[in-house]
């Protein structure tokens, strides 16, 4: 297996056609990027609790279909699943509000940790939401360090969402995290979490973090790696809606590592992390471009050829 994504996956109810009316789709940070990453033709396993209601065989269904493993099939009753309503504005910029006191995501036990399927993956995948509470906060503790002690590469994504905890009750569980870090996903709205843009080059030689990927919204993303700095700039495209664009991206990112044949950081150069960064911008640029989270994924061929045609135009690079 090439990755492991772990944590939320949940129903975003995205504004539809009608005033007041809303559109079910699956979603969820690490599931979106789980299904980028499938997209792009690569092996990956999703490891988080759904619960046993329409909305879980929902998105059970939805990563069988994706060609997605998922490492807990059992449906849990012991909660619903999370929902997410998604209000969007000018430009396809969006806000959430959460139904999830608590979810079936949140219920994810260490004991659902199968070391068998870390030792066979090269990344795990995690991100901050499914850490906001336990048992799942333990779950992932003990999942990224069996990773760790398995040579196995570690991705996290900062993913802040103020509605389901304070900044400051994420920054200690955060800062916790980072050890374990080998690549780090923030945004320019998420940068009070590594000490500002400015301190990031002194965070990664403490915690021993090989790259960092700061996204800038339209404007692209910026990539710090080996002492080294450089900005890959956006895509003018008429965006529709932003959900799941960070994960598009973040997923084409993980994807392209893994294409160009990195397991391990010393498989990491700047030029492979450059490439990555210009494929990423790329499926985040596909993705705001169509309504909903997983269906708005670009597959493979979608991104290279997005990749080439702006090469050609001389953009996004």
């Amino acid at each position: 297996m090439d990755i492991i994504c772990m944590g939320e996956m949940l129903i975003d109810f995205t504004p539809g056609k009608e005033e007041r009316s809303y559109v079910c789709n699956p979603g969820g940070a690490p599931a979106n990027a789980c299904i980028a990453i499938a997209r792009n033709g690569l092996e990956t396993g999703f490891l988080g609790r759904l619960g046993n209601d329409d909305f879980g065989k929902l998105l059970k269904a939805t990563l069988e279909e994706n060609q997605v493993e998922v490492l807990l099939p059992d449906l849990t009753d012991e909660a619903v699943t999370t929902l997410a309503f998604v209000t969007l504005y000018e430009g396809g910029e969006r806000s959430f509000t959460f139904v999830r006191k608590p979810g079936a995501d949140i219920l994810l036990e260490a004991s659902d940790i199968d070391e068998e399927k870390i030792k066979a993956a090269k990344i795990l995948h995690c991100g901050s939401f499914g850490m906001s509470a336990n048992p799942s906060r333990d779950a992932h503790f003990h999942a990224m360090d069996l990773a760790k002690k398995n040579g196995k590469l570690v991705s996290y994504d900062t993913n802040y969402r103020p509605m389901i905890w304070s900044f400051e009750d994420a920054k200690v569980v955060v800062d916790q995290v980072l050890p374990y870090v080998d690549l780090l996903k923030v945004s320019d709205e998420e940068l009070d979490f590594v000490g500002g843009e400015e301190n990031i080059p002194n965070l990664m030689k403490e915690q021993g973090i090989s790259v960092v990927i700061e996204t800038l919204g339209s404007k692209g993303a910026r990539y710090f790696f080996d002492g080294k700095t450089g900005t890959v700039s956006g895509h003018k495209v008429k965006a529709i809606d932003a959900t799941g664009a960070g994960d598009a991206s973040w997923g084409g990112f993980l994807s392209r590592l893994l294409l160009g044949g990195v397991t391990t950081v010393s498989d990491l150069t700047e030029e492979l992390v450059h490439e990555a960064l210009v494929y990423a911008n790329a499926s985040g640029g596909l993705c705001v471009q169509k309504m909903g989270g997983i269906p708005a994924l670009p597959t493979r061929d979608e991104v290279e050829a997005f990749v080439a045609q702006t090469a050609v135009n001389g953009t996004g690079m």
